[in-house]
């Protein structure tokens, strides 16, 4: 073991170094665990020591100098792992499989008030369910699980037996963590949501009214086409009615189910609510149709206790003062990664986000938030974000092929859909964010007030039926503000050429003029 402490590499896991280096902290940790045959999803940055003494980060490296090398023992390197590399749940847990208690011990009775030995020891009761037969104790300052300047941390609660304030944004059965990016921060500092309220100011409220129901509407059918269905709009209005009540009621299994049974319609699946086989999302070989998967989903058997996890976080985030869109993206994308039913899952992770940022005040004043919309736009990416996840994960769990073409789940797999980093979800999603505020709302508001006018120009002009003038406006919206010879004469014969031409002047007028 001593060589893994000495020894420089020069890449790792296909990641080329910056320089040559010593492996320290989660990098060194994961060596150890691939030691007993068990590989661990790594996090995007992990860390080196150089003998140069330049401190430095590139995209998949932290580069330390020679002096911030731990000792060669593994509990300098857990010390190191939480002081600059943040706390990642899986690995931690892993670790501790593999090790046992005994480098928890050995911490506790060499520094026994080290906040680094405090931490580690609460973290390995934690994530093993396991009361170790240290004392609890009596004096030292309380210290935070989770380091505020490296991951975003929840309402504190203190654990006097290790004098610990454990913020974790989690519970034990469901806890992704968000690295503290300045992207993120970025975003948060915008107040996105007050710009919501700042946009709608001196609107009138019909035309509020009016846009919400408008996005309510786009929203629903553009959820559904990034699964690559376009229901009729019947179905589409049933659903987009569902996201409209979104954030009334509390998030409960039986709630998702009764909005599974609303997103799929009239033809139900065999077997719905939670599923009772195993599933993945993928395709199937074409000549043995064994299954070629690209995430396989949580064990059947396991799903009410993620479930019950992902609950449980999501009334813990809700009740802190954790930022709504971190919460949004913690429990949407966690449903997701866990995809508990056999379908539906896509859309319902969507209303989620809308449930929840509703939920915690994020989207006021009955203003639909769009942000299906948004993801459509980026569809590219968000089918990457899906993967960045999915990627890491699939090759951890060991399957076979059924008889009816499924897979069947041989290894333990419960952890890779509870403690993950989910820094990457969440950029995306403040982006999503960000394009729906900034842009989105606005030009459906500014579209429809320029309807209106339109709408009472033609009124007030012609008399023609409330369908016929929306057609004609849609028409010369579609064609860049004229209507084309042969739909004027298959739709609109009666109107003269003279009342045409104003009524092209005056709709190049109100929406090309607002355009410039």
């Amino acid at each position: 073991m001593s060589n893994y402490f000495s020894q420089q590499v020069t890449a790792f896991h296909g990641k080329p170094t910056p320089e040559p280096g010593f492996l320290v902290g989660y990098a060194l940790l994961a060596t150890i665990i691939e030691e007993n045959g068990v590989n661990v999803p790594l996090p995007d940055r992990l860390a080196i020591v150089t003998e140069k003494h330049q401190r430095y980060n590139t995209e998949h490296w932290q580069v330390f100098t020679i002096r911030h090398k731990p000792d060669n023992d593994l509990t300098s390197h857990l010390a190191f792992a939480l002081k600059y590399e943040g706390i990642d749940l899986y690995i931690l847990k892993m670790f501790f499989e593999h090790t046992g208690n005994e480098p928890v011990l050995h911490m506790i009775k060499k520094e026994p008030t080290s906040q680094y030995s405090r931490r580690v020891w609460f973290l390995y009761e934690w994530l093993m369910d396991e009361v170790l037969d240290i004392p609890d104790l009596k004096t030292g300052t309380y210290v935070e699980i989770v380091n505020p300047k490296l991951q975003f941390t929840s309402t504190s609660i203190n654990s006097t037996r290790h004098r610990i304030k454990n913020n974790l944004p989690g519970t034990k059965g469901f806890c992704p963590m968000i690295k503290k990016t300045d992207k993120i921060q970025s975003f948060i500092a915008k107040d996105l949501s007050g710009s919501i309220e700042r946009g709608l100011e001196g609107r009138d409220k019909d035309l509020i009214r009016r846009t919400a129901a408008f996005l309510l509407l786009k929203d629903s059918k553009a959820s559904f086409a990034i699964e690559g269905e376009y229901p009729p709009n019947l179905r589409a209005r049933n659903w987009g009615k569902a996201i409209g009540q979104s954030g009334k009621k509390q998030l409960t299994i039986e709630e998702l189910e009764r909005l599974q049974d609303v997103v799929i319609g009239a033809k139900k699946l065999k077997s719905m609510g939670l599923r009772t086989q195993e599933g993945f999302i993928g395709e199937h070989d074409r000549d043995t149709f064994s299954p070629l998967p690209d995430h396989i989903s949580a064990k059947s058997k396991d799903l009410p206790t993620l479930m019950k996890g992902l609950l449980d976080t999501n009334k813990l985030l809700q009740e802190s003062s954790y930022d709504p869109v971190l919460a949004a993206a913690t429990i949407a994308f966690g449903f997701v990664f866990i995809h508990p039913f056999s379908d539906g899952n896509g859309r319902l992770h969507r209303y989620i986000i809308h449930h929840i940022l509703t939920r915690m005040g994020y989207t006021k004043r009955g203003m639909i938030f769009p942000v299906s919309a948004a993801i459509l736009n980026r569809i590219d990416e968000y089918q990457s974000i899906l993967e960045s996840y999915s990627s890491q994960r699939i090759e951890l769990v060991e399957w076979e092929p059924t008889a009816d073409h499924n897979v069947k789940i041989l290894n333990e797999t419960i952890d890779l859909y509870r403690y993950f980093d989910l820094t990457k979800q969440v950029e995306f999603l403040y982006e999503c964010v960000e394009e729906t505020i900034e842009k989105i709302i606005p030009e459906e508001l500014d579209y429809l007030e320029k309807y209106v006018r339109m709408t009472k120009y033609i009124n007030n002009y012609l008399s023609l039926p409330d369908t016929k003038v929306d057609l004609l406006i849609k028409l010369l919206n579609q064609n860049n503000g004229s209507l084309s010879k042969n739909k004027r004469q298959r739709e609109f014969d009666e109107i003269t050429d003279e009342e045409l031409s104003s009524i092209e002047e005056r709709f190049q007028s109100i929406f090309e003029k607002n355009n410039k």
